[in-house]
């Protein structure tokens, strides 16, 4: 997709509170992005996302609504089945707004992605590290690992030396996977925001 002649790179879009719930199906996964109104309950859908399976490069494309007439942004891997491979947020005219990748060796223990936008730049880390450890302990024990257990992991991704929040993701409990996102940075974009926040379900076994 190339970029209109004249166009010109907008303003982040600004969104200090979002909500990501997914659906899941036999191909696909699909996840919902609902602002959030006035008194912090999940509103109107803002975006909907897909994630097909099976793909060499991970994708997922994010449409304006369930229609999927309209393609507004999306994220793709640079490799292949890479574990730390870095990811390209691309707006809708095909133009990179941001990118974000797993840092492995760090996420052997606790799970650390780098996120980087125009005017920002921020790690994440699960916020507990003893979940953290649980987690993957959970996971070597024969089977008990295959058991479905609900555990709460929580991301904030701040400012490397001043320790500035500039995103934080709340696993909510439930069957579904769903997460409270909140961005107090307005200059983290919010197609950028959503981008991370989905991968950080999607991606997150990788």
């Amino acid at each position: 997709m190339t970029v209109p002649a004249g166009h010109q790179q907008p303003a982040p879009m600004v969104v200090p509170q979002f909500f990501v719930k997914q659906r899941i199906t036999v191909m696909v996964n699909r996840y919902e992005i609902l602002a959030a109104n006035p008194d912090g309950t999940p509103g109107q859908l803002i975006a909907f996302a897909e994630q097909k399976r099976m793909k060499l490069k991970e994708e997922i494309v994010f449409f304006s609504d369930e229609s999927k007439t309209r393609r507004v942004f999306s994220f793709k891997a640079r490799q292949r089945l890479d574990v730390s491979a870095e990811h390209d947020v691309y707006d809708e005219y095909g133009a990179v707004i941001g990118y974000f990748s797993k840092q492995f060796g760090a996420s052997l223990l606790r799970s650390t992605w780098n996120l980087s936008a125009p005017g920002v730049d921020a790690v994440g880390q699960e916020r507990n590290l003893t979940i953290a450890i649980l987690r993957r302990i959970w996971g070597f024990i024969p089977y008990l690992g295959d058991v479905w257990v609900p555990f709460l992991f929580h991301f904030d991704f701040t400012r490397p030396g001043t320790g500035e929040i500039v995103m934080s993701s709340h696993k909510k409990i439930g069957f579904r996977d769903a997460y409270n996102v909140t961005v107090p940075d307005p200059r983290l974009d919010f197609r950028v925001a959503a981008s991370m926040a989905v991968a950080l379900d999607a991606l997150q076994s990788r």
